[in-house]
């Protein structure tokens, strides 16, 4: 019988927790009627060429089985088009499962996916896009792309450690970076710590840094924190946990759906992932991702 949900399985998301409750998602997907197959991704680019490749054979779904890397993977195949995607969350960050109220419990998010598509219906939101990656979270620059950059260079320690170090190495040589800014073609050049393009509230695993980001407005929201000591940002980081940050006089916030960022030696990334050297656009596409099992 030929498949007709694909499940996108991170063996490395939640350190092997996606490929271990594989098992009961797929169970919940036949409970509904569904005949559901794994596509054990390896990396990255694979999951995108396995999900294309699902897309291209009509499957109905797109499950991401992981993290927000997991989702950014499966966003490269179905944003755009109207296969939907589901969500299951067994990553470490989860924040678009988050921002858009799904299940926090994979097998009750794998059945409410099941119930959605058993029913024909899905919900349309808003999806970012950068020359030719999508993404449905945040797009980041600047001090937080400058840790994922060196993290990524760092061969020890492993884990979580690995960014700490990074933040601290990055903290010792933190300097204002010059950042031209251009606002549905309002250009504006200024010192900027970080610069932060949320289609939805929260990146990092669970850190608000957009806290009004809507992702079905057609807008994003762009955080701006300027010219900062190290002092001060190590005061404001923890307040990014409930959004408060933007009530600090260095934090700007505007929206927009179209936004120009160009500074030099800059790398984006967005859903944790990297997406584009600076100069880079974002545009926001209004409903260009179909999603289900996150309610209305």
């Amino acid at each position: 019988m030929t498949a007709d949900v694909a499940l996108l399985v991170s063996p490395s998301a939640g350190r092997g927790r996606g490929t271990a409750l594989a098992a009961g998602v797929l169970a919940a997907f036949r409970d509904a009627g569904f005949t559901p197959e794994v596509l054990p991704a390896t990396s990255g680019a694979d999951g995108e060429q396995l999900a294309a490749k699902a897309v291209a054979a009509g499957t109905r779904a797109v499950v991401a089985v992981g993290g927000d890397g997991t989702v950014h993977a499966a966003l490269q195949a179905v944003a755009g088009r109207a296969t939907p995607l589901g969500m299951v969350p067994a990553g470490t960050g989860n924040d678009l499962v988050r921002a858009l109220g799904g299940p926090d419990e994979p097998v009750a998010a794998a059945r409410a996916a099941a119930e959605d598509l058993a029913a024909g219906t899905s919900r349309a939101v808003d999806a970012g896009r950068t020359g030719d990656r999508w993404w449905a979270t945040v797009l980041c620059c600047g001090f937080d792309s400058a840790v994922s950059d060196r993290a990524n260079r760092l061969r020890w320690p492993r884990g979580r450690r690995r960014y700490d170090v990074a933040v601290l190495a990055e903290l010792a040589r933190l300097r204002p970076r010059e950042l031209t800014l251009v606002l549905d073609g309002e250009s504006q050049t200024l010192p900027i710590t970080l610069v932060a393009v949320g289609n939805t509230a929260w990146y990092g695993g669970g850190l608000k840094v957009c806290p009004g980001a809507d992702p079905s407005d057609g807008l994003f929201d762009v955080t701006v924190v300027g010219a900062s000591t190290r002092l001060e940002l190590m005061r404001t980081k923890p307040r990014l946990t409930t959004g408060t940050h933007v009530d600090h006089p260095s934090v700007s916030v505007f929206r927009a759906s179209r936004v120009e960022l160009s500074s030099p030696g800059v790398t984006t990334y967005a859903d944790g992932e990297p997406v584009a050297p600076l100069p880079a656009v974002a545009e926001c596409v209004p409903g260009a991702l179909h999603v289900v099992g996150t309610g209305r």
